[in-house]
């Protein structure tokens, strides 16, 4: 049945034209990009996210990219492709942490090898004669035992992945290549990653969300109300969910509340850049939406998940 539902799958001459043509549309998001004539785009793959966005966003005055959740396989071979990357939350974590006055077991990415000391470790071994019969670590395991905080954040908010500059491109290369792109199984089996932008592409096509208004009665003070809500569903991008609220707010005369359900691992892509203003051209989004999307993201690996407006006054709650 999966064969027959997706031709694709078993296929490899029709793979390779739909990740042909994937690769034309990855492109020429990124130009846009780079020509600051598209803010920002996702790369939605089975087993991470990829965020571009364009210089002036996010307080960043070059292009950057973050990449959520990572793997050690991933980093390694981003390492591997000469792509210079950081890892914000994990940083930010460990300062946090020394600040505690916390004295951290293991360092993360330490380029220093303490092999020496471990070999000195055993001498006392030695002098009591017993240097044969007891096991000492091979280099494998010492090193294994070295990176095994940076295995730990494997799959978790901390393993975001940031990318500054001329590296996006060299991103963009390895994600072209990059086999794990491409579900093995499944029902996206054999499909590229969908790109998600809100703005025109090569090779893109306009997608409408699913919209659903409920009406109904809740009690109130001194009786019952009137209630209506309206339920969205599908990718609502940030650019999208603005301009939701530059419209309720008015037509509800400055009083609702939103109800947002995030995609988990995203979520991380609110980590702090850097602190730098820039300004951005239209991008075909509305200004007010343009000045949100500028100012540097202050919800570290959260999201929001309440948004509230009561007398034209906003509160949320993360």
């Amino acid at each position: 049945m999966a064969g027959k539902a997706c031709p694709w799958a078993q296929d490899e001459a029709v793979q390779q034209v739909l990740m042909s043509d994937w690769s034309v549309s990855f492109t020429s998001l990124y130009n846009l990009l780079r020509a600051r004539l598209c803010p920002y785009f996702y790369v939605c793959a089975p087993q991470f996210s990829v965020l571009f966005r364009a210089a002036g966003l996010a307080g960043s005055a070059v292009p950057t990219a973050a990449i959520a959740p990572t793997t050690r396989g991933l980093r390694d071979a981003m390492r591997g492709d000469g792509i210079e990357f950081s890892l914000p939350l994990l940083e930010e974590s460990r300062s946090r942490k020394r600040k505690k006055g916390e004295i951290l077991e293991e360092q993360a990415f330490s380029h220093s090898s303490n092999d020496d000391d471990d070999d000195g470790s055993f001498s006392w071994l030695e002098e009591m004669g017993v240097q044969d019969k007891v096991k000492k670590p091979d280099t494998i395991s010492i090193q294994m035992r070295k990176e095994k905080h940076e295995v730990q954040v494997d799959h978790r908010a901390e393993s975001l992945v940031l990318v500054r500059g001329s590296n996006t491109f060299t991103l963009l290369n390895f994600l072209i290549s990059c086999r794990s792109l491409v579900a093995a199984a499944g029902p996206q089996a054999g499909l590229p990653p969908t790109l998600l932008s809100p703005v025109a592409f090569r090779g893109g096509t306009m997608q409408t969300l699913k919209a659903r208004t409920v009406s109904g009665r809740a009690r109130a003070q001194g009786g019952f109300e009137d209630v209506f809500s309206l339920e969205v569903l599908g990718p609502v991008l940030p650019h999208a969910l603005h301009a939701l609220t530059m419209v309720l707010g008015p037509a509800q005369r400055g009083s609702f509340r939103a109800l947002l359900s995030p995609h988990e691992p995203s979520a991380a892509f609110n980590a702090r850049p850097e602190d730098v203003q820039q300004d951005l051209p239209a991008c075909g989004l509305h200004p007010k939406t343009l000045d949100q999307l500028q100012q540097c993201p202050t919800l570290g690996k959260s999201s929001i998940r309440l948004l509230e407006m009561k007398d034209y006054t906003y509160t949320w709650k993360a």
